[in-house]
């Protein structure tokens, strides 16, 4: 290990001869050569998104020309949302760090501890530090997601949301991000303190540890706070997932449904847990028919809240919504075909080798950190002079210098989630869910309004599952091998 950073250290020593001012410039340069790599792609998946087209023959049967040009107007909408936000996000930052937004916040978290007598503490500083960026972050976010929801979203029919859960919701996942983050942001810090030689083993295992237990507390005590769990009901559904469930020898203890449809239109299934307890999630929406409130009296407070709330709504839209909810998600066999193909994930390994893949890349980058964090020239650059604090070694090293290989890492764990897709859907084609599970599919691309033609570049970067179009021809392909 000892090895390791030194061989690290004298890769990295360059840094040393480098100015701070040139420094600092050139890790801007950086992240603007990354962001402007970013918004080519998404011109080109613009351009795609403007050409009209035909209906794909694959399609036809479950999507008419109507449809086809709704998820496209959809898509062009929500590819400039992100292109405003994304610009308005660089050069916010940008500007921030010219003016030295860093050193002023940590001389001001520390001035802020110095009012109630706490000198030199820092990791208290630290935790201010933190806790100020995100309270911040999240106020400045506000006006964003507000638009994304009650007006994009909206727009397209998507969105479920009162105003009253929009805000609960902020409140609540900003005091859960602190809960969880402060804590382990102050013990990391600590260890790296007083971890000598080898404290990037240490921090390693640390955030490893942290990683397990809240994949563990995330889904069973987290989520349950933002939506409604129910047990999936006695039926022809639950009775065939069971069965199937055994047939395959998954570890399955619990089947849930969750509120899906108290936020949003869009559908979804995946399963959690560790070992011999794992539990399946599906969306309400993914179930045609499905309501999970089985309570009149909680059915009628609710449209009484969301009729309140949302007055601009026409009775007769709100008819229509329902109607098409109703005719929205899919057959009981269709549904079992997309949870053969998240069993196909489990059967193969593919979570596993993705955790895996994951602690060791946490490893790598702790080592990197490690060779790093104590080199001047890095502090310095972002007008650290006279103090190192660790959690801005942290913040410069994991958040700008190591932004390259960050995105490097990102395209091959893209690519690899593309390649574990086919094989997921390989699976299900060999249980004889080929048919189901590309009736599914299309019916998940016409529900949730996802246009199917892509830009090819874009796609191969920034899609972890293969296109819709790919997916159908590879199962088409697989059930005449």
């Amino acid at each position: 290990m000892v090895f390791l950073i030194s061989t690290l250290e004298k890769y990295f020593s360059f840094l040393d001869k480098i100015q701070p001012d040139t420094l600092f410039y050139a890790l801007i340069l950086i992240t603007w050569i990354i962001s402007t790599w970013e918004h080519y792609l998404s011109y080109r998946q613009y351009q795609n998104y403007k050409r009209c087209q035909n209906v794909p023959a694959e399609l036809t049967d479950v999507m008419t020309d109507d449809e086809l040009n709704k998820a496209r107007l959809y898509a062009m909408d929500k590819m400039r949302y992100n292109e405003i936000h994304s610009i308005f996000n660089q050069v916010e930052t940008t500007i921030l760090l010219l003016i030295g937004v860093l050193p002023w916040l940590w001389q001001t978290s520390g001035n802020i501890l110095a009012k109630y007598n706490y000198f030199n503490y820092e990791i208290l500083q630290s935790i201010v530090f933190v806790g100020i960026i995100m309270i911040y972050s999240t106020i400045s976010n506000i006006p964003w997601s507000y638009y994304y929801h009650f007006v994009l979203e909206e727009k397209h029919g998507f969105n479920k949301q009162t105003v009253k859960f929009f805000i609960k919701d902020t409140i609540k996942k900003l005091l859960v991000t602190c809960i969880l983050t402060l804590p382990i942001v102050s013990l990391l810090i600590k260890i790296i303190q007083i971890g000598g030689d080898y404290f990037f083993v240490y921090a390693w295992l640390f955030v490893t540890t942290m990683s397990l237990i809240i994949a563990f507390i995330y889904p069973n005590y987290i989520a349950p706070l933002f939506d409604r769990y129910d047990p999936l009901r006695e039926g022809e559904l639950l009775t065939s997932i069971e069965t199937l469930a055994a047939k395959l020898k998954f570890p399955l203890a619990k089947i849930y449904v969750v509120e899906g449809s108290a936020r949003s239109a869009h559908s979804n299934a995946y399963f959690y847990g560790f070992f011999k307890a794992k539990r399946i999630v599906l969306y309400d929406t993914l179930i045609k028919g499905y309501s999970i409130s089985e309570n009149k009296d909680d059915d009628k407070e609710k449209i009484s809240e969301a009729e309140s709330t949302l007055t601009h709504r026409k009775t007769n839209d709100v008819q229509q919504t329902n109607k098409k909810k109703a005719e929205k998600g899919c057959e009981p066999e269709e549904v079992l075909a997309v949870l053969c193909h998240e069993f196909g994930h489990w059967s193969l390994s593919h979570n596993l080798i993705n955790l895996c893949i994951s602690f060791l890349n946490l490893f790598f980058v702790f080592a990197i950190f490690a060779a790093l964090f104590k080199r001047s020239a890095l502090y310095e650059a972002y007008g650290f002079t006279a103090t190192k604090p660790v959690l801005i070694g942290l913040l410069i090293i994991f958040q700008y210098v190591l932004l390259p290989y960050f995105e490097v890492f990102s395209f091959a764990l893209t690519a690899l989630s593309r390649r574990f897709e086919f094989q997921a859907d390989n699976f299900a084609v060999k249980l004889h869910y080929a048919d189901s599970l590309g009736r599914a599919l299309k019916k998940l691309q016409v529900d949730n309004m996802a246009y199917p033609f892509s830009d090819y570049l874009y796609a191969k970067y920034h899609y972890s599952h293969p296109t819709l179009l790919e997916r159908l021809k590879a199962i088409e392909l697989a059930k005449t091998s």
